[in-house]
């Protein structure tokens, strides 16, 4: 439903978002998450064709932005960070006026009013304007007008802001009903709302998409990412948190042989107080059998816990991992201009065989002292003869 491909914004010299490629699959609730100024909401604003981009494709219900962007805003409904209403209008004369223009026919045009008011809970602020509402109730009629046309896709841009946390709720839910009849893509920052409302976050950051996270009843259950190709699936295995006094020689590799252990990463060592992450086969409890192995190896159990990834976990590894290719990128990248512009050995010879200005000077002067003794005795010379 929703189709990107290498996506990129660029304003001179700066570059908002780079190479940015996902789909959307018809009916899915998708997330849109990163930091803030990551390029979530110039992604949003070239998918509803507000602006247009530098580089790539993207196709929304089947059109192109490019060559079909008022196809593509016909089956939109656009919710944007900052919603401009006309405050001097009440709410149903608005949300009747966004459904004329949005090409709801005459006929059907007051059910669905109708509906978008009860579904976004405005029943008892129908007949008031908009101005004397509160900002989470304008939220709200921001929402309605997005859902008024009954839009396949709905891009929404931050739509729980401003709202009190009842209003949330009920905002969330409203949001999760619609999938299935409608494919939804949200962008936020706030992390248990995504993981409550979405089946896969798509994270974005620094203008680059750095992986997805799939959700099953809210929980973790596969990793992707995107710049080292690594893919975690939590459903095939577990993790168990373990720290252990021991020699590190022989810990990881004692650890191994126990059955259904998959891996053994060392996370922290600080002289014999290590730190592992162990791997294991779902669906199994190897934590008794963790404890008398240390045990009966001689060794002191200081801490022993199941691993239990949360989406914050999954987003911040994501976003780390962003991070360290950039660092890599930028040790490694020599710029061509800086190649080109350094001095050779040869032209450091040749600068320094070059008098200096002082040199010169003096050489100068010091001619001219000569030109003008060869002066004084010539005419010396003439002098002579003449006598």
């Amino acid at each position: 439903m929703i189709e990107v491909e290498s996506l990129t914004k660029r304003y001179g010299n700066f570059t908002a978002i780079e190479n940015v490629t996902f789909n959307v699959a018809e009916g899915e609730v998708v997330g849109f998450l990163g930091p803030n100024a990551a390029g979530k909401t110039t992604t949003m604003r070239i998918l509803t064709c507000f602006m247009p981009a530098t580089d790539g494709t993207a196709r929304v219900a089947g059109y192109d932005i490019f060559r079909n962007p008022l196809d593509v805003r016909r089956h939109i409904g656009y919710l944007p960070e900052n919603v401009p209403l006309y405050t001097e209008m009440n709410v149903e004369s608005y949300l009747n006026f966004m459904a004329k223009i949005k090409g709801v026919p005459s006929n059907l045009r007051k059910q669905r009013v109708n509906s978008a008011i009860e579904a976004c809970g405005l029943e008892r602020f129908r007949r008031r304007l908009i101005g004397k509402l509160s900002k989470g109730y304008r939220q709200r009629v921001g929402l309605a007008q997005s859902l008024v046309h009954n839009p396949p896709v709905l891009i929404l841009d931050e739509p729980t802001i401003g709202l009190d946390p009842r209003q949330i709720i009920e905002i969330r839910n409203l949001i999760k009903s619609l999938g299935g009849d409608h494919t939804v893509i949200l962008s936020t920052h706030i992390l248990p709302e995504a993981s409550m409302i979405c089946s896969r976050i798509i994270v974005i950051n620094e203008g680059r998409i750095a992986g997805t996270v799939s959700l099953k009843n809210g929980e973790v259950s596969v990793i992707e990412s995107k710049l080292t190709g690594k893919v975690t699936n939590l459903e095939e295995s577990g993790s168990i948190y373990i720290k252990i006094q021991g020699p590190s020689d022989k810990v990881a590799s004692r650890l191994k042989l126990i059955p259904n252990v998959i891996d053994v990463i060392l996370e922290q060592g600080n002289g014999d107080i290590l730190t592992y992450i162990v791997t294991h086969e779902i669906g199994v409890d190897i934590c008794a059998e963790l404890a008398s192995t240390v045990v009966y190896s001689g060794w002191r159990l200081l801490e022993l816990k199941p691993v239990e990834m949360t989406l914050e976990d999954a987003f911040l590894e994501l976003i780390r991992e962003n991070v360290s290719e950039d660092t890599e990128n930028q040790q490694f990248n020599i710029d061509e201009s800086d190649i080109d512009g350094k001095i050779t050995d040869e032209e450091l010879k040749s600068k320094d065989e070059v008098p200096s200005k002082e040199d010169i000077g003096e050489e100068d002067d010091s001619d001219q002292e000569d030109n003008s003794d060869q002066k004084d005795n010539s005419m010396d010379e003439s002098s002579g003869n003449q006598d």
